[in-house]
């Protein structure tokens, strides 16, 4: 059995994006959404077993919280190779473990495609900016170009509170402060009210999983800090609804007019394959204009998609009309087109013409 470290670099070499270590399959890399087994054999229960221990012992971590709990998040570097985000699980009563390979710098924006609008955030001094989109969708390699662009362009203290922290920032023009759950604090919550008494400009929130965190979060976009987070919604519709709901009926009305005042811009993205086997990236972008402000306070959160798509001129596009974009560029095949679409039978029309 090779070691961990062999499989670590073979993925970095061959540019995967994730790493398979699962019992009863051969180790694995994800590259350019497929699977590519990367050993003979499948690997045993010892076998994976052996290769996560691994894992904690160059992580100089423990692994009693796995074996606890069933499951845990890390991450580690491997020096002149790359940062790793490690997921550890048990499965059918075996350790597992998914690895994301996170480059040591930060990606340029202009080579990952993301747009100047998304970038703009950078400039944003308060309110509260939701990144949304699938797992696996970019949305850590967005975040990490936006503070880098405020890191780059203005004084300020920048707090990110990760689970686990993906990519490393250096202190430039901003000081950075960056705080890992299990490893710095105990949750989101307890690392985001410490925060506001750490005299905080940006506040960086890996997500919004709760109740706790989501009220936290408004609170300190309303106090004027710019507040920004995800969510694994699509859509800014969706991630809205998503926001509302967790609240209790009788708190919905108010958690409205509250999101009204301190919501800023949404951003989705989702990573599509092209058609020569690469990944390229679909936004959809929407900024708080007086009507969608309107809509959010009165409960009439459907007629924001009909607002994205009339609203260019203010720097919004729909998901699909960036799909579409990306079609008509002959980028992806209309079958990828329409299987990534928020409304398929409408993006078929428009592909039919």
């Amino acid at each position: 059995m090779e070691s961990v470290l062999t499989f670590l670099k073979r993925a970095v070499q061959e540019g995967a994006s994730d790493l398979f270590v699962v019992t009863g399959k051969a180790v694995s890399m994800k590259r350019d959404g497929e699977l590519v087994a990367i050993q003979e054999g499948r690997l045993m229960p010892d076998d994976s077993e052996s290769l996560v221990r691994e894992l904690y012992s160059m992580a100089h971590r423990s692994i009693d919280r796995c074996l606890t709990t069933g499951d845990d998040d890390f991450s580690l570097s491997v020096a002149d190779l790359a940062r790793f985000r490690v997921n550890t699980y048990r499965q059918r009563g075996s350790l597992s473990a998914v690895i994301r390979v996170v480059s040591f710098g930060i990606p340029n924006w202009r080579e990952k495609e993301i747009p100047e609008e998304v970038m703009k955030v950078a400039t944003l001094t308060r309110g509260m900016v939701l990144v949304t989109g699938p797992a696996g969708g970019g949305k850590s390699t967005t975040l990490a170009c936006i503070v880098d662009a405020v890191n780059h362009s203005r004084d300020a203290h920048i707090i990110t509170i990760e689970d686990p922290i993906e990519y490393l920032h250096r202190n430039d023009r901003s000081i950075i402060s960056q705080r890992e759950l299990a490893m710095d604090t105990a949750s989101y919550v307890t690392a985001l009210r410490a925060s506001l008494r750490q005299a905080p400009d940006v506040i960086l929130l890996g997500e919004m999983r709760d109740l706790d965190t989501i009220q936290t979060a408004m609170t300190a976009a309303e106090t004027g800090h710019l507040v920004i987070s995800t969510l694994h919604t699509v859509g800014a519709v969706n991630t809205i609804d998503r926001i509302i709901d967790v609240f209790p009926p009788a708190q919905q009305q108010q958690i409205r007019i509250q999101l009204a005042q301190v919501l800023k811009t949404v951003i989705s993205q989702q990573l599509l394959s092209t058609t020569d086997g690469q990944l390229v990236p679909a936004f959809e972008i929407m900024h708080m204009n007086t009507a969608v402000r309107s809509m959010v306070r009165d409960s009439r959160i459907h007629q924001i998609d009909s607002t994205i798509q009339t609203a260019s001129a203010e720097g919004m596009i729909s998901m699909d009309e960036s799909i579409l974009r990306l079609h008509k560029a002959g980028r992806i095949s209309s079958e990828t087109a329409l299987r990534h679409a928020m409304n398929p039978e409408t993006l078929q029309k428009k592909l039919g013409r």
